[in-house]
């Protein structure tokens, strides 16, 4: 569903930046009548653009369905501006500091191979980038979760004993 207009990518924008917004908060931002702020998130969350109730946007659905996993070797004393020019690359999502070969792990988005490579002439560009290795993802088959830490962790809490206070507590009342 690449074919969002305008008002559609300012929504999904203001959804980014507080993703608990209310519509009518919503629209007044945009400056677009409530009705129209409503029925376009409505048409966003059914095509799939949006999931998690809105908190979360699948790139994929706007065309951004080439994944790649780009290790980094760097120039030590450069790593900060590395990391400050890495930001200013769109198709950058994240940027983790890791052991093991490679300095840096990047996750990076592209429309297709053109693009990914555009992507990766802009990173190796970076002073201080020393040099890359790319790996490609085919398939995700288990993307980003937390809710099984999260259970196991009210499980684990549900597991042990009520604690007893010791002296009484006090009522909403009182």
């Amino acid at each position: 569903m690449n074919n969002l207009d305008p008002t559609d990518l300012k929504i999904l924008l203001e959804l980014l930046r507080d993703p608990r917004i209310q519509i009518g908060e919503l629209s007044d931002a945009l400056g677009i009548a409530r009705n129209t702020a409503q029925s376009r998130l409505r048409r966003l969350l059914r095509s799939g653009v949006l999931n998690d109730g809105g908190r979360e946007v699948d790139l994929e659905k706007l065309g951004y369905d080439v994944v790649g996993f780009v290790t980094l070797e760097v120039t030590h004393r450069e790593l900060d501006g590395v990391i400050g020019a890495l930001r200013l690359i769109p198709q950058i999502l994240e940027v983790h500091e890791i052991s093991g070969r490679g300095d840096l792990l990047c996750r990076v988005v592209a429309t297709d191979t053109h693009s990914l490579q555009s992507a990766l002439r802009a990173i190796l560009k970076v002073k201080g980038v020393i040099r890359s290795e790319t790996v490609l993802a085919l398939h995700t088959h288990l993307a980003y979760r937390s809710a099984p830490l999260i259970e196991r962790l009210a499980g684990a809490a549900g597991a042990a004993p009520a604690r007893r206070p010791t002296r009484p507590v006090a009522s909403l009342g009182d």
